[in-house]
């Protein structure tokens, strides 16, 4: 079948909640993809992140082919051999004191919710049904009815009322509206390190430190939404440890299975999530023998390969030479480690036909946003491949 067939069963069977660019991959190995057709790609969006660790990376598929031979799903009315072994060298790996694992990364932010309102209730005393969490404006937390709700996007929230209650919306990266919106009944904090979906907005330096102060001063959780930032991408295992704090929840996804799997997890202190108790929350496949095999492993190629220290190496590398680009159409270049975004002049006519134009080129990235590209790379790329995307994308946003 040709591309356009490809694309006509999609457009005839498919719901239309996507809008991807009109390339039709069938394979991919580490940081190259191939399209139906032959023509290889350099994937410069890794899946938002999914595939920090490349795609089809050999020792994680060995790993789940492996699994895959001796147990795939137990439920959690049984245990298996996988899950205590992923979760204490999850808790190791990430100081946590406990871990609670799901599927995606929306179920791991719903799971948090449901978690720090329980605690709020059972251990802060506040008076039932009346819990606040507050989060910020632009926020990217998931689609689920409860999350969409405090969206600040219209679209997401469009044709979805009525919405749970309870969250209180402040702007990012400003700590004295975090101070000044606390309430008594106030149990949380949600934030992402750095904004994803919104344009990879990076947080005035010092702006996670005093969240951990504020959260800690006033006796309410502050919780990192991490599924993005997390796992190497921004050049350190998660993007709170650049300022040196630690949440008292973190949410993790995507790349905790290398692009292989659905799994997230929820970290926490005992405090929270051991609020907990048997029946109060579930999943029948959340930590599910091959998701927990899966995730052992692409945690330790991750470490193990040296992904983290290369992402904070050619991130700020590939930082340095985009802004070195002389575009009529650049406005800013942000970011941190392989997460990177060029904002454009609106001027410019839309961040879409650039990515566009690089996939003509053979790179593969994606507009968020309206006039934000987003740069995102496996974290296994070298300097050379970085020239070669860096000369196409001199081209296009010089001569596009």
């Amino acid at each position: 079948m040709k591309t356009e067939e490809y694309i006509a069963l999609e457009n005839q069977y498919g719901a239309r909640n996507y809008l991807p660019l009109d390339v039709v991959l069938t394979r991919g190995q580490g940081i190259w993809v191939w399209d139906v057709e032959g023509n290889r790609y350099l994937d410069f969006l890794s899946s938002y992140s999914a595939v920090n660790q490349g795609h089809c990376h050999p020792k994680i598929a060995a790993a789940m082919h492996a699994q895959i031979d001796r147990l795939t799903l137990t439920s959690r009315a049984f245990r298996n051999d996988q899950l205590g072994l992923l979760y204490k060298e999850l808790c190791e790996l990430t100081h946590s004191h406990m871990v609670l694992l799901m599927n995606s990364g929306a179920e791991a932010v719903e799971s948090c919710i449901k978690a720090v309102r329980k605690w709020g209730y059972k251990t802060k005393g506040i008076p039932y049904g009346q819990a606040e969490i507050i989060v910020c404006a632009n926020n990217f937390h998931g689609r689920t009815i409860t999350i969409v709700g405090f969206s600040t996007e219209e679209q997401y929230r469009d044709g979805y009322a009525p919405f749970t209650p309870g969250f209180v919306i402040i702007p990012f990266g400003d700590a004295a509206a975090l101070e000044a919106a606390i309430t008594p009944n106030t149990v949380a904090f949600l934030v992402e390190p750095i904004q994803g979906e919104a344009g990879i907005i990076v947080p005035p330096e010092g702006y996670l430190r005093d969240v951990r102060r504020i959260c800690t001063e006033h006796d309410i959780a502050m919780i990192t939404d991490e599924i993005q930032t997390g796992l190497g991408r921004t050049g350190k295992l998660l993007a709170e440890e650049h300022e040196g704090v630690e949440a008292d929840l973190t949410l993790i996804g995507k790349a905790l299975s290398g692009g292989f799997y659905p799994v997230s997890a929820v970290l926490s202190n005992k405090e929270v999530l051991g609020v907990f108790q048997p029946g109060d929350h579930g999943s029948t496949f959340g930590g599910n023998p091959l998701a927990c095999a899966t995730a052992r492993v692409a945690l330790r190629v991750l470490i193990e390969e040296g992904m983290i220290e290369n992402s904070a190496k050619m991130g700020a590398y590939l930082l340095e030479q985009l802004r070195k680009i002389k575009s009529p159409y650049i406005k800013e270049v942000r970011g941190k480690g392989l997460f990177i975004g060029v904002e454009l002049y609106p001027e410019a006519g839309g961040a879409r036909r650039f990515c566009e134009a690089l996939m003509r080129r053979g790179l593969l990235c994606k507009e968020t946003h309206q006039h934000v590209i987003r740069f995102a790379p496996p974290l296994v790329i070298q300097k050379d491949d970085l020239n070669w995307a860096l000369e196409r994308i001199e081209a296009v946003l010089t001569k596009t």
